[in-house]
């Protein structure tokens, strides 16, 4: 696979490109934002694609054992983790996923965990579900790297709170948790009666170390664990929009199937099964190109920071194709830091704050594109950096 290929996204619908408009009021901002990739799908994804449409009938459609049994041994052979193909339930998507999951199992005035700074539709998520958001706001350690502050989460599970959404990996400060600490987590889902909602979208996009599926865990086997997982983020497949859930718990998946079901949630195309399946099987090799690739672009971003905006704070993420930039020595307001990217640096990166008041003086940068857009983008925050140093 050329990684470096530049493949003309402008004019095909894509939110990345031409949403900057609408979003920024400025279409000619560098878009690194929104976290899909640049990069063409696998080869066999995109054979399996053109079966589908060759074979031209696109009646009713549900999800083939064989995509499950594809799934079942993806999980065996990167994570070591054993799962059964029937425990699974086909969603459209993580969010969706997260919002019935959510509805099955607490109540409106519920209190829910969220680890901050954190994927903004977890705040929606709560909001529009009524649910009682409870903030347990990660820490920054020694190395810059984000800790989770656990006797903060301990006491929001003694106060009662009904369920913890985990992101693991991280979006967005790129941890992968260690198992010491999602065993520490499960140990107080355990001691609290706390449901377990775990999003594993980036569990493939592994950069350092390993990934731990929270359910895999000796100490999570008797609590109610669901792992959402996607082959989108992975493959470049979000527009596709099919995802899974994970369960240890046949009722609990009972829940979830009868929650989708009051709901009308259709699930599967297919398109999205033919594309996931082939990813899955075939898609091994094409990812461990990717995975090299992204981590030349995090390195070459290290690099840059360090030698010419030394004022821009950054920690390599762990895991996921996102970075975390530390814009807060520049002393800007949130809302003056967004001014200054788009109209001194004509980039468009996601504001800080919209991962919760934990992000403020922060934006979240993509690096999922070929090297030559990493280079303009950097390009750009440098001549919005020198000016700013100067006045």
């Amino acid at each position: 696979m050329n990684f470096d290929e530049i493949i003309e996204r402008r004019n095909t619908n894509s939110m990345k490109w031409d949403q900057l408009e609408a979003k920024y009021q400025d279409s000619e901002l560098w878009p690194m934002w929104v976290a899909d990739m640049d990069f063409r799908a696998p080869e066999p994804v995109l054979k399996a694609l053109d079966d589908v449409t060759r074979h031209g009938v696109f009646g009713y459609h549900h999800p083939p054992h064989s995509l499950r049994q594809a799934i079942q041994d993806w999980t065996s052979r990167r994570f070591g983790w054993d799962i059964k193909p029937e425990a699974m339930t086909f969603t459209p998507g993580v969010v969706p996923a997260i919002h019935h999951l959510i509805n099955a199992y607490t109540d409106e005035g519920d209190g829910i965990i969220i680890q901050t700074p954190v994927y903004f539709p977890f705040f929606a998520l709560l909001r529009s579900n009524r649910r009682t958001l409870l903030e347990n706001r990660l820490v920054e350690g020694t190395d810059g790297k984000y800790e989770i502050d656990f006797d903060d989460l301990e006491a929001h599970m003694k106060n009662g709170a009904k369920m913890i959404i985990l992101c693991n990996p991280h979006n967005p400060v790129g941890r992968v948790w260690s198992e010491s600490e999602l065993t520490k987590i499960a140990e107080l889902c355990a001691r609290y009666d706390v449901t377990v909602v775990s999003d594993e979208i980036h569990a493939d996009v592994i950069l350092q170390g390993n990934h731990t599926p929270f359910a895999k865990l000796e100490t999570a086997k008797d609590l109610q664990v669901a792992t959402c997982m996607a082959p989108s983020k992975t493959f470049n497949l979000a527009s596709l929009q099919l995802s899974y859930v994970i369960f240890n718990d046949g009722e609990m998946q009972k829940r979830l199937e009868q929650q989708m079901q009051q709901n009308f949630t259709g699930i599967g195309n297919p398109y999205s099964s033919a594309a996931a399946e082939a990813a899955y099987r075939h898609g091994e090799p094409w990812l461990e190109e990717l995975l090299s690739y992204v981590q030349g672009n995090v390195d070459y971003v290290n690099e840059r920071l360090q030698t010419e905006m030394p004022s821009i704070g950054f920690v390599k993420p762990e895991a996921t194709y996102l970075l975390w930039l530390d814009f807060r020595k520049l002393e800007l307001t949130q809302d003056d830091l967004q001014n200054w990217l788009r109209k001194e640096g004509k980039i468009a990166l996601n504001d800080g704050h919209t991962f919760g008041k934990a992000g403020s003086g922060f934006a979240r940068m993509n690096v999922a594109c070929p090297r030559e857009h990493v280079v303009e983008g950097m390009n750009r925050l440098k001549t919005a950096y020198d000016k700013k140093m100067n006045d």
